[in-house]
């Protein structure tokens, strides 16, 4: 498979889990990559484990406010001058019965998962008309199967699930394509889970989602897939 070349993207909450796994899968086609994380800390730790791979930048941003994201995209156009491919990864998620669900905790997941992605979408689209780019928000396929004790996640992912096929829609005309990618069980930090190589091998792994995001950057121009739902072969060892 031919590399990119001289293409730009930026990953959000991408220090770690799926968005590490996709940056790094960028980097290794040649893409330019920005990462966000809630501390430049965090966000430089990221980005210099990164830059074995290829050219990586660190921004500490807040999903939840739309400065912010526009400030981030900012960062990555003084710095490259360009970007064409924005992947909308950064979640979170506070599992609890209804009753025991907090208002905080409520609106931490609306606001990061939901809103979030709106923001990050809304920041970058001037750029991403100019480029004719790519946008890939990853959902969950809680996006589509509700459970007991996920009423927030549930809700969060559902809405980014219409959302983005509805955004899809809107930005199709622009040259912008959108997709939403919907993993089941993925080997991350997500939810306070600390990953475990031999108890999680039977899980997807996060270059697993790299390597679905370079296929679909990599689709012919004419073809569009809207939403791609993956979930693990096997449901345990």
């Amino acid at each position: 498979m031919e590399k990119q070349k001289q293409k730009v993207a930026l990953v959000t909450g991408g220090t770690k889990g799926i968005g590490f796994g996709v940056a790094q899968s960028l980097l290794q086609q040649g893409y330019k990559v920005a990462v966000t994380g809630r501390s430049q800390s965090t966000a430089d730790e990221a980005a210099d484990k990164l830059k074995v791979f290829g050219d990586a930048i660190g921004i500490a941003a807040d999903v939840k406010s739309l400065e912010s994201q526009t400030a981030t995209v900012q960062t990555v156009l003084d710095k490259w001058g360009q970007l064409d491919v924005l992947i909308a990864n950064a979640g979170v998620g506070h599992f609890a019965p209804i009753d025991e669900l907090s208002a905080d905790q409520w609106h931490d997941t609306i606001d990061t998962n939901l809103t979030g992605v709106f923001f990050s979408i809304k920041a970058a689209l001037d750029a991403l008309k100019i480029s004719k780019g790519y946008i890939i928000t990853i959902s969950s396929l809680a996006g589509t199967n509700f459970f007991a004790g996920a009423s927030a996640y549930n809700a969060s992912k559902f809405g980014l699930t219409g959302f983005s096929q509805a955004a899809m829609l809107d930005l199709r005309k622009y040259d912008i394509k959108v997709t939403t990618i919907m993993p089941g069980s993925v080997a991350t930090y997500f939810a306070e889970h600390e990953p475990d190589a031999e108890k999680d091998a039977w899980k997807i792994q996060p270059e697993d989602i790299g390597q679905m995001v370079v296929d679909l950057l990599n689709m012919p121009a004419r073809t569009l897939p809207s939403k791609v739902e993956v979930r693990p072969l096997k449901t345990s060892n």
